[in-house]
Formats: structure tokens, C-alpha cells, sequence
């Protein structure tokens, strides 16, 4: 059996400032998402001009994040984009701890990604009743409050990333096998952190 991919751990610092504008971070999600698409086609998600979402696409191309997408194109002028790779990237804040530029850098994205999970589930909540009762009754919202280790915490995380896996995985086959009924895309996030109340 082959070890299952993980994703990129980022430890270049101008790679992870590529992730300090918003919009790049938009539109690394809803490229991600979408599977592949053009610069157009994301700027109407995105509510902004092209030229600017294509530009944002070749910076997050220039850091590695996505790619062109090959063979998409039916006049040749069109640029079709995709992720790099479908297991996305990941960051130790203890790797960006040697400078203040590094630090805020780090402070910078993460405060960005949850500011996007934070709108994202905003979205959700003030959209919930056209969703209808299957998936309201499935959805989720979940605080348990544990005493652990730093050791343990990770051991933790590690199991839910192995469980998360295995869903992606097995959403990924059954599209691929065509059973796209009722077939959404579904965020799910964790936190675990320490706190002292």
C-alpha cells in the first residue's frame, strides 16, 4: 500500500506571503473548488476585474500554488488554472519564529484563514433554511473542551487528518464513479488550541 499524500508543509517565507492578500486566498479556494478555471470565470465569483484575478493567478502560480491547466482551452487564448496540488499546503508557526517579519507574516495568514472560515460558516448560518432538512440535521457545529499535552494535541490532529482523508478520498471516488446526487462541497474545520480561562 502506498502512503497516503500529505499536504506541502511551507517553510519559504516569500511563499507564505503570497497568502497575505485576501483575494489570493480567494481565489485559491474557489479554484480548488471549481477543480479548474479560467481567470474569467473566477473574477465573477469573485466580484473583481479579470486582469487583476489574472494577475493574482500568476502570482500564486509564481509561489507554486496552482498551474495552468493543460488541454482545457478551445481557442488558444483562453488560460485555464488548477491547484498544484489537490492536497493543498499547510505551515508550522514555529518556522517563521526567528524575525518580526516572519511572525507577522504568520499572524497575517492565519488570521486570514479564519477570517474566511469565520464568512464561510457565516454564509452558511444566514442560508441554512434554503438548504433544507437533510442537510441542516447533517451539518455541524461542535467545542469540547479537553485537557491535554502539546503531545497529545498532535496526536490528535494527526487522527483527524487521517478521518478527513478518508472522507475526501472517498468523496473523490464516488464523484469520479458519477454519484454527484445531491453532492455538495463541505468545509470542515477544526481548531485545537490551548487557552487559561
Amino acid at each position: 500500500m502506498r502512503p497516503k499524500p500529505e499536504p506541502e508543509q511551507i517553510t519559504d517565507l516569500s511563499r507564505l506571503k503570497a497568502f497575505t492578500n485576501p483575494l489570493r486566498m480567494q481565489l485559491y479556494r474557489l479554484l480548488y473548488a471549481a477543480g479548474s478555471a479560467t481567470a474569467t470565470q473566477l473574477a465573477e465569483q469573485a466580484d473583481q476585474a479579470p486582469s487583476l484575478v489574472s494577475y493574482h493567478l500568476r502570482k500564486l502560480a509564481e509561489h507554486g500554488f496552482v498551474t495552468e491547466a493543460g488541454g482545457r482551452s478551445t481557442d488558444g487564448r483562453e488560460r485555464w488554472w488548477q491547484v498544484a496540488s489537490e492536497d493543498g499546503w499547510g505551515f508550522r508557526g514555529s518556522d517563521f519564529a526567528g524575525t518580526p517579519e516572519e511572525a507577522a507574516a504568520v499572524g497575517a495568514v492565519t488570521r486570514a484563514i479564519h477570517d474566511t472560515r469565520t464568512a464561510q460558516y457565516g454564509t452558511y448560518l444566514d442560508q441554512s433554511a434554503g438548504w433544507g432538512k437533510a442537510w441542516t440535521d447533517a451539518a455541524f457545529s461542535s467545542e469540547w473542551m479537553l485537557d491535554l499535552t502539546p503531545a497529545e494535541l498532535a496526536e490528535m490532529n494527526a487522527e483527524f487528518e487521517v478521518v478527513t482523508r478518508r472522507w475526501r478520498e472517498r468523496g473523490r471516488a464516488a464523484k469520479a464513479a458519477g454519484a454527484t446526487e445531491d453532492r455538495e462541497h463541505v468545509p470542515v474545520h477544526l481548531y485545537g488550541f490551548p487557552f487559561r480561562p
